[in-house]
């Protein structure tokens, strides 16, 4: 495979293989050739035959070449931001927390807020902290702490005092305050109700949204990432819209990384914000960023029971409750909303968790599908925790991609303690089915979430084949081994798969001539060893365009 159009010596020259190449009718090469921006000669001797004096020459040495990672759902610029705030992601007790917020406010005794996150639900009984045990640590300042899915934040009880919330204020529509007894707020905010405080947050400037990207995506081509789609371009909750800048990097050359941003749909309102979503399409889309999709969340998360189901959620005694969850576009509208979306050619980004939202979304692409035929639109349905088995065969026909993040698809405290009782054994086995959407022939894409979970693809690919977390404690069980999947599919699902989710699948996703040289180099090849050892596989070099980004 090579271009035989020019003998010009090449740029640069990655040989000594393997090479993993993504193209199912040649898997494997050993020597791949960059001329400019593109590969220009996939093979192996023969390939060296464009090494010139001036030639780059990477010696493999037996490590992996693959097409760059690509990110299906993520969140860069806010990880990036809150790598720079208290960020207590990683730990997973109280008593480390209480360390790591002491630590921070006394390292910012003039800050007006302490703010961050990523402290996981199991830490807390029930999932739920308090603003007493946040009081005990900084009394005299607003506390604000989203947790590590960003789906509730815990705050203190001065921050509580500043949003005037007590027991007389009403849940949101799209949220809960917990109480205790008497109906006075803990310190725990679900879904829109963190709203109330995110509100007051001091807005963060321009330049640290910027600095915020540029950690991001340092972090991120460190992992071999050479594309992603940003999950939310706008403002929700505690997260500011980071649209200016990805705008300002893109302008002046720093943004490396492509990227497609999905613009926030305001559930509040209806169709009379997609003139406005047209025209942020348009300003958005320069350089490296396309801002060419719509995200529509349309449920919570199954531990806090936003997450929307078909059935009612079980309580702790195993007895039905009446709570099944939140749909926050009544789903008739959300046909409406994304028949016209799709009409004016965006791509829509479902967040969709529980089997009802799975439905919902569905539904409404089938929509859009009867009124405007079949149209390259490629919506994507992430998240994927629970789905009807109904509606599995479904994504194909519909050409709908699944998007899925592995990580969470193992065993770990949040989902056999804060998920697993609460969803009831049936609905519990159809969790994260990611061979039954392969099998019946539907599109995978990955992503993390970052920052709710490691934006690292090595570790979610190893989850992905072997459903157990990559720290596990030996004899941790499989989680539903029946929906493993294959090394070279989940490879597949972070590269070609999210490159067609981001509709850049005409140029990367794969190492061919004339594609763009967006590559990564692995230390070792996953193929050739154990698969429960796919989690020690590191990124060694990563290129966009033939131009290195990272390197060890």
């Amino acid at each position: 495979m090579s271009d035989t159009r020019s003998n010009r010596p090449a740029d640069l020259v990655l040989t000594g293989g393997p090479v993993h190449t993504g193209s199912p009718a040649r898997s494997r090469a050993t020597s791949v050739a960059v001329r400019g921006e593109r590969v220009v000669a996939v093979g192996h001797d023969e390939v060296r035959e464009l090494i010139g004096p001036r030639t780059e020459v990477v010696d493999l040495a037996g490590r992996l070449l693959i097409p760059g990672f690509q990110d299906a759902h993520a969140h860069p610029v806010g990880g990036g931001i809150e790598l720079g705030q208290c960020d207590l992601s990683g730990a997973t007790t109280l008593a480390e927390y209480r360390e790591r917020i002491a630590a921070y406010a006394r390292r910012h005794p003039a800050l007006e807020w302490i703010t961050g996150g990523g402290w996981a639900m199991e830490a807390f009984p029930g999932g739920l902290p308090t603003a007493a045990e946040l009081d005990a640590i900084v009394p005299d300042r607003p506390v604000y702490l989203v947790n590590r899915d960003h789906h509730g934040a815990w705050v203190n009880s001065v921050a509580l005092r500043r949003a005037g919330i007590d027991a007389r204020t009403p849940d949101p529509d799209d949220g809960r305050i917990e109480r205790d007894a008497t109906g006075a707020p803990t310190g725990m905010l679900q879904e829109g109700a963190a709203n109330l405080i995110a509100a007051l947050l001091p807005p963060l400037t321009r330049q640290e949204r910027i600095a915020g990207l540029l950690r991001a995506q340092e972090l991120l081509h460190s992992l071999g990432i050479t594309a992603w789609q940003d999950a939310l371009l706008g403002s929700h909750a505690n997260l500011t819209d980071p649209t200016d800048a990805y705008l300002a990097c893109a302008d002046d050359g720093r943004l490396t990384a492509r990227v497609v941003g999905a613009l926030w749909w305001d559930r509040a309102r209806g169709t009379e914000q997609i003139e406005e979503l047209l025209a942020r399409r348009e300003a958005g889309t320069r350089g490296r960023l396309r801002s060419t999709t719509v995200k529509i969340m349309q449920d919570g998360v199954a531990e806090n029971g936003t997450a929307a189901l078909l059935h009612p959620y079980l309580d702790a005694g195993g007895c039905r409750t009446d709570n099944s969850g939140i749909s926050f576009v009544e789903p008739r509208d959300l046909k409406t909303y994304v028949t016209a979306l799709d009409a004016h050619g965006f791509q829509v980004h479902f967040h969709a968790l529980g089997d009802r939202a799975v439905r919902e979304a569905l539904d409404a692409v089938e929509a859009a599908r009867r009124a405007n035929g079949w149209t390259d639109t490629r919506p994507h349905l992430a998240h994927l925790q629970v789905v009807h088995p109904d509606d599995i065969p479904r994504f194909r026909a519909l050409g709908a991609t699944a998007n899925i993040q592995p990580l969470w698809a193992a065993h770990e405290p949040q989902m056999d303690e804060l998920t697993v009782p609460f969803l009831g054994e049936e609905r519990a086995a159809r969790q994260y089915p990611f061979a039954a959407l392969l099998r019946s022939g539907a599109t995978l894409a990955a992503g993390s979430d970052w920052p709710v979970s490691s934006p690292d693809p090595l570790q979610g690919i190893h989850v992905a084949v072997n459903r157990v977390a990559p720290d596990a404690p030996v004899g941790t069980p499989v989680f539903l081994p029946g929906q493993r999947i294959g090394l070279h599919d989940a490879l597949a699902a972070y590269t070609a798969g999210s490159a067609y989710v981001n509709g850049l699948d005409a140029e990367t996703g794969t190492i061919a001539p004339g594609r763009l040289a967006d590559l990564a180099v692995l230390d070792r090849d996953p193929f050739a060893g154990p698969a429960e050892e796919i989690e020690a596989t590191r990124v060694e070099q990563t290129f966009v365009g033939g131009r290195r980004v990272f390197g060890r």
